[in-house]
Formats: C-alpha cells, structure tokens, sequence
C-alpha cells in the first residue's frame, strides 16, 4: 500500500541557522558588513538587486550577483574559493544569512541603519566604550536587535531572546538541558506555560526532559496522525517512510527500516543471531542519533565483545514496548522522533549560545545559563511588560534604536538595578560605582575560578606548544573560536602573567583585549591595542613601573619586519607619556629573530624622541625578547614576578654586545639561575 508522505513542521524556534554558524563570530560579522558596503559601491554592482523583486533593468540571472560576491569574498581573502557555480551562490546565501536575521543587513541585502552603525563601531573602535549595563557597545546594539528579533514556527511568531528572559527571570538560571532540549520549545504562550510546569517539574523529580519533548510532539497533528497511521497498518518501508518526516526527504531516513526490522527480530521474534546486524545497521546513522540508539539497545558495542557474547551486550527494551505489535510500534514511532528532536535541539545548542554572547549578558558556566548580575536586575524589573511582547512582531528590525523604544519598560533604572544587587549580595549599596565595584569582584572570583579549572600549569604548557607548532584548531577547541589565534596567544600570555603576579593586580584591564561576558577573548574587525600593560605598584622588590608585554606569533622571517620598529614605538611612546622611566617591556615570541634581539639590545643606549617635539625624550629603553621556551620554564619553576624582575634587571645590565650570546647568557631561562 502506497501513503501520502506527512510532512515535517517545526516545533521549535532557534537564532539564525547553522549555516552560520562561524568561527569568530563577531569578527566575521563586522568584516562581511564592510565588505558588502564596498562590493555594493562597486559601479557594475550598484544598482543590482540581491533577490529577484529587486532585479534591476537588464538584470536576468538574480544567482550571477551571488556568485560575483563568493568571489569578491575569496579575493578579498575572507575565504578560501573553489566551489562549483551551484556551490557558490548558495555559499553566498549562506555568509549573508545570519546579517539578515539580526537586521542588518535588509532582503535586498544592504545595509540598514543599524548595520551602517555597527560598522562604524568597528572601524572607529567606539565598541568598546562602556554603557549602563556596563557591556560594551556593540554588545548592546546586538542586545536590541535580538529582543526586535521574531521568528516564524509553525504559524507562530516568537521573539526568542525575550522567551529567554522569561525563563530565566522564574529560574534565575537554566542547566545546559534546559536551555537546550525545553528553551527552544517555547514558540507560543501555552508551550511556554507548559515548559515552565515542566522546569519546575524538573527540579522536585517529577518530569524529564524526555517526557517533556514527547509530551510536546504528540500534541501536534502531523506526530498524532502519524502514531496513528504506524499503530493500525502492517509494516512496510513505505509505511514508516511516510511517518518519518524528515525535513529534506524521506529516502534520508532508509536505514529506519532496517533499524526497525532488526529491532523486531532481537525483542519481539528473541532472534539473538541480529544482535551483531542490529549493531552494526546503526553506523549508518548521524553519530548524534546513533549514540542514542545504542545507549537504549547495549550496554556497550566493542567489536569484540559483541562478536564473543552478543547476548550479554543488549539490553531489555521496557515492558511496554513489547507487549504487543502495536506497542513495539509506538515504542520505536515515539524513540525515533524523540531521539531525532534531541539531536536537531543539540545541533542549535551551540548556535543559540553563540547568538546570546554577542549580547555579552549570558554568562555559560559550571553546566549553566544565567544573566550577568546588571543585566539581570535590569531586565527582571521589566520581566512583565517584556513578555507582554514574546510573540509579536517588532517592526524596528532595521532601525538603530534605543531599548526603551522597543519595550518603555527597559528604561534603565538606577535604583533598581541598585536594590536588586544590594539584595542578591546582602550588602548595602547606593550608587552605580558601588554597583559595578561589586560586579567587578564577581567577576575576578570567575575568572580565578576559570583559571583554576581551565588553565592550569600544565594546560599552559601544552597550550605554549600548540603555538610553537601552531596547532591552531587544538588552540580553539581549549580556549575559545570567537578570537583569531593570535589573539588568543596574548590572552594566554596574559594569565601566566597574571599567575607569575600571584594573582595580582587588575589582569583583565591590563590585557587590553575585548573580553566577552565568560571572559573568554573576542577579535574584532578593526584589530585593537597590540600590547598587555601590566601596572605595578612599588614594592621592597621594585619601584611602581609598568610592563608593556609585546606579544607575537611570526616565523623567522617575517619577525624582524613585523615587530622591530613598533616595539621600542609603543614603549617609547609610554614613556614619553607617563615620565616614568623605571617601565620597561618584554617582548614575546614564538620565534626570536638574531636581529631582532639585536635591536632591543641597542635601545638601551638609545634616544627615543617625541615627533612633536624632539626636546621631549627618552634617554634609553629596556627591551627584554623572551621566546616560548622562557614562559614555559616561568610555568614549569613556577618563577614569580619579583624574580623575574631581578633576572630581567640583571640581563640589562650586563655589557655583552653580541646579540644571541647577550640573550643565551643573561636572558634565556632554560638554564639560567633565577634567584
């Protein structure tokens, strides 16, 4: 018998799509923004249209202005090129989707207002200038476009990000299952009312997310006719290809056949002989899926095992779903369309956690989800009149505005958010400063935690190699894939310092860098700052100076090029400006060019004059070149920063001109004594 294909409708909302889904978020973003206003200001290009009701007059193929951007992207170097003609305007879709969500970019793929405002930020660097919230400002530009942002789900409009500050105004936070597998689910007033029975249900044992999700599915007509139609008709491949709803086609979801028929061998014929089949049909599935499978059907699957004692290997499907025919069916009906909303639900985890970091106000750690302490009591006073909007449209996508102009209840109230903080804290605050110096020490006990969980001396040192053989996608997976590598280089350079420091001193000032809300590292479009500048107050072991931490990633080649000239610039340029002459700077590398070392060497007896006026000057620097291996050997001697103040005091004073032996016998730490 033939069926009529049920389709697939959505049950959940995500942000954007996993096309989009990109290393370096916030640089990617900001530089395609530039890069789509300079290819529209290309003549040939000016008055083309994107999509086919924008084509201008004598425009006939609305795909050739998508492949012509592909490879204006890959010239400009923005990508690596070699697609097929297909694959590169559905590439250049692709690139250009997740600006079109978030409003900055419109259908006819220019920039709108508030794209034109994002890009100035970029370019001028205004992005990090600090707002009320006390993020930064891109940060809460992209804050607004999320609570403008709404989505379609199956007649349904919902503004996920405002859904999201429901929740966590009634929970304070969300676990990981929570944001990912019930979070999504809300795509109207009665989910959301169900969901959050179900969170509650929860926490006192008497719900599960399982339960949760099948509950939710079945409530749907297409899963209810399709249980159904499974239930009351004799197997066939037509038969459960026609209930399988696949998004794409049903011919992806082939190897459900064979699943269902070794499973009906194994539990309902006890045909022990298809355990090995049963086994090995699930390799053909999505690892996401398959991993399911296999934690419901074996206790484990080592080849070997199975092959020895396969019968030992299974495990019992529950009572229920053997009792009968009809029962094993909506068991496997049920499991198939649990364990596929699971794993589309987990492959939106990563996208929706990237999406609500832009904002910089979601803190993601220990398991959880939660709003920063000021955005929180920021948005819980307004948690009412906010939801009153979850699941209409906003009409100012496009428009750079205020908060309070997408909902009047985001007015920033400073006695509020000032109560809000005294309460949660148990101290009595009365003013923003108050507020914020509290905040701040919030924020240092996390990033000590951060430190003590993610970075421990022997996570540095690993990391220091993975630099020297520039094993950048390891660099990423430990740290973080919204900043470039070299980035991350400062960043990393910054901790050991901070440890060398004994946990001391104003580090995620001092490293300069854009930090996001779970102090992990950002790269933006415009570059920034490229030195860390440690400020130390004087102590019996040395006077108040600063230290400016040069930190690169070069080969030998390029080193002395890149980094000779705006080394002794910057500290020269510091010095000039604070008179203090007791600072001083360690350059950093992974390679150390002979010559490079060579100049450093000189500066000290060199005069490095101010442009404006050459009477104002500085009668010598001190430069110290260190490479890997030194910061390593800081790690591995656990070398603090009193003595490593001495070593470098020491190497600067010692009269040995020759470049290599200067930093082979008074600089490098290998085998140096350090006292």
């Amino acid at each position: 018998m033939k069926y009529d294909r049920i389709p697939y409708s959505s049950f959940m909302w995500k942000f954007g799509t996993t096309s989009f889904r990109t290393k370096e978020f916030n640089y990617k973003i900001e530089r395609q923004l530039s890069l789509l206003d300079e290819f529209w200001k290309i003549p040939e290009n000016k008055d083309q249209g994107w999509e086919k009701k924008y084509m201008a007059p004598g425009q006939t193929d609305i795909y050739g202005i998508k492949v012509k951007y592909y490879d204006f992207l890959v010239g400009k170097g923005f990508m690596e090129g070699g697609e097929s003609w297909n694959g590169k305007y559905k590439t250049a879709r692709e690139k250009t989707s997740g600006l079109y969500d978030m409003g900055l970019i419109d259908e006819n793929h220019r920039l709108t207002e508030v794209g034109y405002r994002l890009l100035d930020m970029a370019e001028n660097m205004t992005y990090k200038e600090t707002t009320p919230l006390g993020i930064p400002q891109d940060s809460y530009l992209y804050l607004g476009q999320l609570l403008k942002l709404n989505v379609r789900i199956s007649g349904n409009t919902v503004r996920p990000l405002i859904v999201t500050l429901r929740l966590l105004s009634e929970f304070g936070h969300l676990t990981y299952d929570e944001f990912c597998y019930l979070l999504p689910l809300c795509i109207n007033s009665a989910t959301t009312s169900a969901m959050l029975e179900v969170i509650h249900g929860l926490h006192v044992g008497t719900y599960s997310v399982d339960e949760a999700i099948i509950k939710l599915l079945l409530t749907k007509d297409n899963y209810d006719k399709g249980l159904k139609r499974f239930r009351s008709n004799d197997f066939s491949e037509n038969l459960l290809l026609s209930i399988s709803m696949n998004r794409k086609s049903p011919t992806y979801d082939k190897p459900y056949v064979t699943l269902y028929e070794e499973m009906h061998a194994v539990y309902l014929d006890n045909d022990m002989s298809r355990i090995l089949p049963l086994a090995a049909c699930l390799k053909k599935f999505q690892s996401s899926v398959s991993s399911k499978w296999k934690r419901l059907m074996f206790k484990q699957t080592s080849p070997t095992k199975l092959k020895n004692d396969p019968t030992a290997c299974i495990v019992p499907l529950p009572a229920h779903a053997t009792a009968t025919e009809e029962d094993f069916k909506e068991f496997f009906f049920i499991t198939m369309h649990l364990f596929k909303a699971k794993a589309t639900l987990e492959d939106y985890f990563d996208l929706n956690r990237r999406y609500l970091g832009l904002t910089n106000c979601f803190i993601f750690d220990e398991e959880t989800v939660k709003l920063d302490i000021v955005p929180k009591h920021f948005f819980n006073a307004a948690a009412d009149s906010l939801y009153g909007q979850a699941f209409t449209p906003s009409t100012l996508l496009e428009q750079s505005c205020n908060l309070s102009m997408i909902c009047p209840a985001l007015t920033f109230d400073e006695q509020k958010i000032i109560s809000g903080i005294s309460r949660e804290l148990g101290t009595e605050i009365s003013t923003m400063d108050e507020a914020f110096s509290e905040v701040d020490k919030l924020r240092y006990a996390r990033f000590d935690r951060m430190i003590s969980r993610f970075f421990s001396d022997k996570t540095l040192i690993r990391l220091l190699d993975c630099f020297d053989r520039r094993d950048d996608d390891e660099i990423t997976r430990t740290v973080t894939d919204n900043a470039d590598v070299p980035t991350i280089f400062e960043y990393v350079l910054g901790i050991i310092w901070y440890k060398a420091s004994g946990m001391k001193g104003r580090a995620l000032d001092y490293m300069k860098l854009s930090l996001d809300a779970n102090l992990l590292p950002v790269t933006h479009a415009a570059g920034g700052e490229a030195d860390i500048v440690w400020e130390y107050n004087a102590t019996a072991e040395y006077p108040a100076h600063s230290l400016l931490l040069e930190a690169t990633l070069t080969d030998k080649a390029n080193q002395r090029r890149m980094e000779m000239e705006p080394v002794s610039r910057h500290l020269g340029n510091h010095l000039l400006k604070t008179k203090n002459h007791n600072s001083y700077c360690v350059f950093v590398a992974n390679n150390l060019n002979v010559n490079v070392i060579g100049d450093f060497k000189i500066r000290k007896n060199g005069i490095y004059c101010d442009t404006s006026n050459p009477e104002n000057f500085v009668d010598g620097m001190k430069i110290i070149p260190l490479c890997t291996e030194d910061i390593r050997e800081i790690l591995k001697r656990k070398i603090t920063y009193e003595k490593l103040y001495r070593h470098f005091a020491y190497a600067y004073k010692a009269e040995e001109r020759h470049p290599q032996r200067w930093y082979d016998g008074f600089v490098n730490m290998t085998n140096a004594e350090i006292k």
